[in-house]
């Protein structure tokens, strides 16, 4: 039984995929999980990076407490330091494994995880960590990008190039880019009758200029400067000139005057019951 991530995180924590966390909310990232909370709930959110939507939903329950769980303990200061300035004493951030989660069985009425599992090993393993601190009549929900199902405008055969090398390098990273559509299989695997888990998508989507320019600006800073770049070349064989040209072709794109971009996520809510067992 998996007790330890063995995979690379991808992405790393460099200030180019920060950028991008740090704009995540409540409301652009868990919007399908909303209509379900009640104002005293116990929640987890696993893999929860800067904290930025673990501290929307702990406005969300001010008679009940969210825990942020991390495996980078250095990303936690900053999720701290984002509470504290809001006031909010109904959350605990903590570093630790989603493989193996430091919490009794039947810990919370919320588990939740957002963009974790396409990074991990064993995704079905960690939704059963999920499944097993969750109450009974409790959810478990998961956010996860499909990068397959990612489209674009104008077409920028660089970007179709960017996608190929994502794809290679999170594979053999140990990770699976395409989780979107693969993650209500997933949570049968884990244990979740069908009847049990229900399914969506929704997307984000850039088309103001300022929104192209941040996207594209930090995907080309990314792809030659965080932890993706450094495992292209060492994980996946890819070369320092092919990232160049990758983080070219975000920056060419970003300037066109019609540039869109849409980012597919697929999501499930499965509630905890005597069927799943």
């Amino acid at each position: 039984m998996t007790t330890k991530e063995s995979a690379t995180y991808t992405h790393g924590h460099h200030p180019s995929v920060l950028r991008s966390h740090t704009w995540r909310t409540a409301a652009n990232s868990a919007a399908y999980l909303l209509p379900h909370l009640r104002p005293d709930m116990r929640i987890l959110d696993v893999g929860c990076g800067p904290g930025t939507i673990t501290v929307d939903l702990a406005r969300l329950i001010p008679d009940g407490h969210i825990t942020g769980l991390e495996l980078a303990p250095a990303v936690l200061e900053q999720a701290r330091a984002l509470a504290a300035s809001n006031s909010l004493t109904n959350i605990t951030f903590l570093s630790g494994d989603g493989n193996a989660l430091p919490f009794d069985e039947g810990s919370f009425d919320v588990v939740f995880c957002h963009q974790v599992l396409q990074h991990v090993r064993d995704p079905v393993h960690i939704l059963r960590e999920m499944r097993r601190v969750t109450k009974e009549g409790g959810l478990v929900a998961a956010r996860e990008s499909d990068y397959a199902g990612f489209v674009w405008y104008p077409a920028t055969p660089g970007l179709d190039i960017w996608r190929e090398t994502y794809l290679k390098v999170t594979r053999a990273n140990g990770g699976e880019p395409n989780a979107g559509r693969m993650v209500h299989s997933w949570a049968r695997q884990a244990g979740f009758a069908r009847q049990e888990i229900k399914c969506s998508s929704s997307n984000w989507c850039y088309s103001t200029p300022e929104e192209v320019d941040w996207w594209s600006g930090l995907w080309a800073e990314r792809t030659v400067a965080s932890e993706f770049g450094r495992t292209a070349r060492e994980n996946a064989g890819v070369g320092g000139d092919e990232l160049e040209e990758i983080a070219r072709a975000w920056r060419e794109w970003g300037v066109e005057e019609d540039a869109w971009f849409s980012v597919l996520s697929g999501e499930v809510i499965c509630v905890k019951g005597e069927a799943g067992r």
